[in-house]
């Protein structure tokens, strides 16, 4: 069945090839293929329109602060352009930060427990974590019959509540769209359930924390609506099932496409469309690059199929192989598509983004040299004798020639709301939602400073507003301070310590023994679950937060920086 597709996709190109003449070489290869849709899961414009939402809405994740489209920035070619950050890398299978193997994944969420104790995870504590591989694109991604790199999102498509098989055949992308939500790495506390999510969806406001909506999703959004209101439009009734979102996201991403790329303009026979140079790299491409072996000239410049290219040690990451247990998937990954490869170039390329995988010009420079890693390597990997010349066009074609100035423009219909998390910055912005305040902390006897962890939107209806602390004493009592105003006149604490949070009126004040090392410095850390009620009367009243952690040296007590949040409709 999987190959079902292909030997379609291969008819249409024989009878687009038949008629052409000789000399229309601008023609020669098949455009952009018809988008298919699985029979159980049909187009409508409401269930579109249900998934744009859902794709885009922060509220899915148990934080408030990632959504789908988070690691799916649409002006970084549908992929995680804060991989090209500094707090994105992944140690890789060794474990081990600054090694070979580290690859530059996608920023998470803080390791937590159901409800939203923080745990420190031993590796990226207290910041959140990361995915072990590179975003794949969310653009064109109807076309695999599997999908992620190693293909664990299959084809036949079951409900994670049910277990009910609800696509037969052609849905990977519904398989694919109920993994993130429940993934304590990228949008989850630990062991979370799909049935939390639903019954979260029938309580929020949809699209609560977004801004800038684009104007489709702005026609349906009308004071009021709510999600069950949006599932009945889509689906007929208002059940919020883990099946009908999946169905929903899925339905939207098939409309993600890319089809007018300068090559798309060229191969329709608009010779202009390319440059002389994108010209000869295309020919490159197709002939002496070798590239058509893997990114068949389909249309979607992807066979859909896993190789091993030697890009890394088989036996750290050994790729589609975890999903077949057949050794000869040793390493394998599947084929991305190159449509806008250019755009996702400034976050990495390959499923590490690291190394070879850092710019096309050493992608490039990769596969002419033959590949590092021969453990099962594909025979098609072998050195290609391309000229520095030549290697600039190549480059030059992939990075321009196959750009769709919708995607980098995010003009429908890539067009999408501005993210909460966009706002936030380092925590520190005007724009910022906590905001933290750097310099109002006050350190320990060793000079360590107490770190506040607040990162998730104020929102009303929020039952797990978590507030945590780092860089704190082990086994030492730690007090959350929450009051209304910003200190005055208020004397300091111990004599010589200031508070961040007025002292009247008297603050709530909330405690916690830390975690960690008994007495040990910098080790210690905890976290609070505060529940926001559904409260319209709080919207806009401003909360100043601030950690107090006794010290069993020094003026007896430290603090950390403080926080200013403004709780959110």
């Amino acid at each position: 069945m999987r190959s079902r597709r292909f030997l379609v996709l291969a008819v249409a190109a024989l009878v687009t090839l038949g008629g052409l003449s000789a000399t229309a070489t601008a023609q020669a290869d098949p455009p952009y293929p018809p988008v298919t849709h699985p029979i159980e899961n049909p187009f409508s414009e409401a269930k579109r329109i249900l998934g744009k939402i859902l794709f885009w809405e922060e509220q899915m994740s148990s934080t408030n602060t990632q959504a789908c489209g988070t690691c799916h920035i649409f002006s970084a070619g549908g992929s995680d352009p804060r991989a090209a950050g500094p707090n994105s890398d992944h140690p890789g299978a060794d474990g081990v930060f600054g090694t070979l193997d580290d690859v530059r994944g996608s920023r998470g969420v803080i390791n937590a427990m159901h409800g939203g104790t923080m745990e420190d995870d031993g590796l990226f504590f207290p910041d959140v974590q990361r995915t072990g591989r590179k975003t794949p694109p969310a653009t064109d991604s109807w076309f695999s019959p599997d999908i992620f790199w190693d293909g664990r999102a299959t084809s036949e498509f079951s409900d994670p509540v049910t277990g009910q098989v609800l696509i037969a055949f052609g849905g990977a992308l519904e398989s694919q769209a109920v993994g993130p939500p429940v993934s304590s790495v990228e949008m989850a506390h630990q062991n979370r359930p799909w049935t939390e999510i639903l019954f979260k969806l029938q309580r929020v406001r949809p699209m609560a924390l977004a801004t800038n909506l684009p104007p489709d999703v702005q026609a349906v959004l009308t004071p009021g609506v709510t999600y069950p209101a949006l599932f009945a439009a889509a689906f007929g009734t208002p059940d919020i099932t883990a099946g009908r979102v999946a169905m929903a996201i899925a339905t939207y991403e098939r409309t993600l496409i890319s089809d007018q790329t300068p090559w798309d303009a060229f191969n329709a026979g608009n010779t202009a469309a390319l440059t002389p140079a994108q010209q000869n790299g295309l020919n490159l491409f197709k002939t002496t690059g070798n590239c058509v072996f893997c990114h068949t000239m389909n249309g979607m410049f992807t066979d859909g199929l896993f190789h091993n290219i030697g890009l890394t040690d088989p036996n750290g990451d050994i790729g589609r192989m975890a999903v077949t247990g057949d050794p000869q998937d040793k390493g394998r990954m599947k084929t991305p598509t190159l449509r806008n490869v250019g755009l996702r170039e400034s976050g990495g390329l390959f499923h590490t983004g690291t190394g070879s995988g850092s710019s096309l010009d050493l992608v490039v420079q990769f596969y002419n040299n033959g590949g590092v890693f021969m453990e099962n390597i594909d025979p098609a990997m072998a050195p290609l004798g391309l000229l520095t010349a030549e290697r600039l066009d190549l480059v030059d074609f992939l990075r321009f020639g196959l750009t769709d100035p919708r995607v980098a423009q995010e003009l429908p219909p890539f067009d999408r709301p501005t993210l909460h998390s966009e706002l936030q910055g380092d925590g520190t912005l005007p724009t910022s939602n906590p905001r933290r305040f750097p310099g109002t902390g006050f350190p320990d006897s060793t000079g360590r400073l107490p770190q506040i962890l607040a990162q998730e939107p104020p929102n009303l209806n929020h039952p797990f507003f978590t507030v945590g602390l780092a860089n704190g004493i082990g086994g030492v009592p730690a007090f959350l301070l929450a009051g209304p105003q910003n200190p005055g006149s208020d004397p300091p604490i111990f004599g010589a310590i200031p508070l961040f949070v007025a002292q009247s009126p008297p603050p709530l004040i909330t405690s916690v023994i830390l975690n960690g090392p008994t007495l040990v410095h910098g080790e210690g850390y905890g976290s609070l679950t505060i529940s926001i009620a559904d409260n319209p009367a709080l919207a806009g009243l401003n909360v100043f937060l601030q950690w107090v952690m006794l010290d069993d040296g020094g003026l007896g007590a430290a603090t950390s920086d403080g926080v200013q949040i403004t709780i959110m409709p």
